[in-house]
């Protein structure tokens, strides 16, 4: 018996019955079965190749494609409705971008929006990296006036960028790369970005706006998960404990705090505090010190400032916390006095801001008036 012959709706050759394929109404061989339909890449259902919504690699029926994904109005690419970006002048998200045209996008821009994130830069040696949000306020959120900074910081190389802060009302926000400590204090022009930053009116402690964030590299706190999540839990618990100095240190009042950097509590032990913040107890994103973030942690709770010795007197408080919690024993931390704690500090700027504060163990000083 003669094996039943068809023609291919594609190709018009004539085929054996064993390679006949049916797609729709029509009869098609294998090979441009194969090469002219698809299956998408969400429901599985098969559609013509030429009617792929998506991309050779994700192939897309059209239903799939409208109720999941958009494409970049750059450059094409497909993308997953939730991983699309938008400018801050994109009110309505009507022209989505992927990450690589937003970033190109947004480098030609002097004030980046809130989302903004680049891949960051990381100057010095060590793991203990330390980046800086650090809000202005008072002058306007002007492109001219960022410029202005971004030159002084950035003359040599990409240390700075500037943020739009929903939060402020006249200004915007200064963000380090990951610096360590000595970058910072040595390399990073603070006293020139500060001092320019005042000339053209602007404020950040005198702003009942304005905080001073500054984000710890998980990294620095241990090589493994367990060991990180210790030493963090150990800083929650100075945190906590030393409320009240802190406090002092931190130049806002308890009512900025409840709505900014909201504390745990103080439990027994250090991880009773991780435990707890944990399962969603604090301020979330809005507590002292903010454990959402997947590479970093950010301490939330100091006020803004255009004071330099203020300023690097909070990174050196910070990297000393950093040593507190990643040297110190559990028992040896609880039986941690403040008065011990700050005899231990030496570096001047801290020395000098402590007096200054009144939480320093002798020896109060007057210090310069907060911008």
């Amino acid at each position: 018996m003669r094996d039943e012959v068809f023609t291919c709706g594609i190709c018009g050759r004539a085929y054996s019955g064993g390679q006949r394929q049916t797609f729709g109404d029509q009869e098609l061989c294998s090979d441009c079965f194969e090469q002219e339909t698809v299956l998408c890449a969400v429901c599985g259902a098969r559609i013509w190749a030429d009617e792929n919504a998506g991309s050779d690699g994700t192939p897309l029926c059209q239903r799939c494609y409208e109720r999941d994904y958009i494409n970049c109005i750059r450059c094409g690419a497909l993308l997953r409705d939730d991983s699309a970006y938008y400018s801050r002048d994109d009110e309505d998200n009507e022209e989505p971008l992927c990450y690589d045209c937003y970033i190109r996008s947004a480098r030609r821009r002097a004030i980046q929006d809130y989302s903004y994130k680049p891949e960051p830069i990381f100057y010095g040696h060590g793991n203990r990296y330390l980046g800086v949000e650090l809000e202005i306020d008072g002058a306007g959120e002007s492109s001219g006036n960022a410029k202005t900074i971004l030159a002084l910081a950035n003359a040599k190389e990409d240390l700075i960028y500037c943020k739009h802060d929903g939060s402020l009302d006249e200004g915007f926000e200064i963000v380090t790369h990951p610096m360590t400590l000595e970058f910072h204090q040595k390399e990073m022009p603070w006293k020139a970005v500060m001092r320019e930053a005042v000339t053209m009116g602007y404020r950040s402690h005198q702003c009942g706006t304005c905080g001073l964030h500054v984000h710890v590299s998980r990294a620095a706190f241990g090589s493994t998960h367990r060991e990180q999540e210790t030493s963090m839990a150990r800083v929650l618990y100075f945190f906590e404990k030393h409320w009240e100095e802190l406090l002092k240190f931190s130049r806002r009042t308890p009512r900025q705090l409840e709505r900014w950097a909201a504390r745990y509590g103080l439990k027994d032990h250090p991880m009773d505090i991780l435990d707890h913040a944990k399962k969603g107890h604090g301020g979330g994103r809005y507590s002292c010190v903010n454990l959402q973030n997947s590479d970093t942690i950010e301490f939330r709770m100091f006020r803004g400032t255009l004071n330099y010795n203020t300023l690097i007197a909070t990174l050196q408080l910070v990297d000393r916390v950093c040593d507190v919690a990643i040297y110190l024993s559990d028992d040896e931390l609880k039986a941690l006095s403040w008065t011990s704690f700050v005899s231990g500090c030496q570096a001047p700027e801290l020395v000098r801001y402590l007096k200054e504060r009144r939480i320093y163990v002798n020896d109060p000083v007057s210090g310069e008036e907060e911008l």
